[in-house]
């Protein structure tokens, strides 16, 4: 464990497997904990030879966790702070794994720091520059679907926060454990069993390391103070070679790693069968393999 600064700002990091192998920087998704990368995904990764370094991002577990009022802060800020861990760790360039908005955050470092980036892998993700944000609004919002959209999540997500927006959780750590079961099992998709007893030591885990738990709202307030972040036209300057994974059972971006695909130089798809949202035991296996491969070159 390290802990690296980007300005004010505490970074909390773990590192796993020799230094001397290549390095992967694993970028979790907006108000996600670094560990909410598998321990047994990155086991798979360490002993396959590659140097892991997962983190918790601003407002999230370990890091800083900020007022925001009195000192906001951009998605880019959020971005910035993965190169600033590669910068702790004395890393020109890594490659890089991104998972759902930590995929968008790959994805722009990609297409802005070209020399940082010697892969790119995004998974559950969404292509940069497309309105991601909007879209989700316009559907929990009811809006129909326009022809530039993004595929609109699967209707039992927008349910769900529908469901929220009208009786939340209450603000005690049973409630706020519950809720995050329910949304996870939403996320989890149809494809494979949920294993809820997992789940529930997960988010234990993950509520009771947290520095303060409120704070991770802060991300969505990031994402309100500057809504017009993406650059256009981004993913065709992205050099690296990429791949982007998704499950087949994708409940939150149904059909957005097709249009990554598409739109990246070269880049490849790869569907995961059964997966959702989230990283079930089920799929460590081919999704560390999928990796190890694609950072080989």
């Amino acid at each position: 464990m390290r802990i690296i600064t980007n300005g004010p700002v505490e970074l909390w990091t773990e590192e796993f497997g020799d230094p001397a192998h290549p390095p992967v920087l694993l970028i979790a998704g907006s108000m996600a904990q670094g560990v909410t990368w598998p321990d047994a995904l990155v086991g798979r990764l360490a002993a396959a030879g590659r140097r892991v370094i997962r983190y918790d991002h601003r407002d999230t577990g370990r890091s800083s966790a900020l007022d925001f009022a009195a000192t906001p802060y951009t998605w880019a800020d959020v971005k910035d702070d993965a190169l600033a861990v590669l910068d702790g760790y004395g890393i020109d360039s890594a490659h890089i794994v991104g998972h759902s908005a930590g995929g968008i955050l790959g994805q722009w470092i990609a297409a802005e720091h070209p020399e940082r980036v010697r892969t790119l892998t995004v998974i559950a993700s969404s292509p940069l520059g497309r309105g991601e944000g909007e879209t989700f609004t316009r559907a929990l919002m009811g809006e129909p679907r326009r022809p530039h959209d993004l595929p609109y999540p699967r209707p039992e997500l927008i349910e769900f926060f529908g469901k929220a927006a009208v009786n939340p959780p209450a603000p005690d750590r049973a409630s706020l454990i519950d809720f995050q079961i329910g949304l996870a099992r939403v996320l989890h998709g149809t494809g494979l069993p949920f294993d809820e007893d997992g789940q529930r030591r997960q988010e234990e885990r993950i509520f009771d390391r947290d520095r303060d738990p409120a704070t991770v709202a802060n991300h969505q307030r990031a994402f309100a103070a500057d809504p017009g972040f993406e650059p256009a036209d981004a993913l065709g300057r992205i050099t690296a070679p990429t791949l982007a994974i998704e499950g087949t059972c994708e409940p939150a971006k149904p059909g957005h790693s097709a249009l990554i695909a598409e739109a990246v130089p070269g880049a490849e798809l790869l569907m995961v069968e059964g997966m959702g949202h989230g990283f079930p035991a089920e799929v460590h296996a081919g999704l560390a393999d999928a990796i190890v491969s694609w950072t080989k070159r």
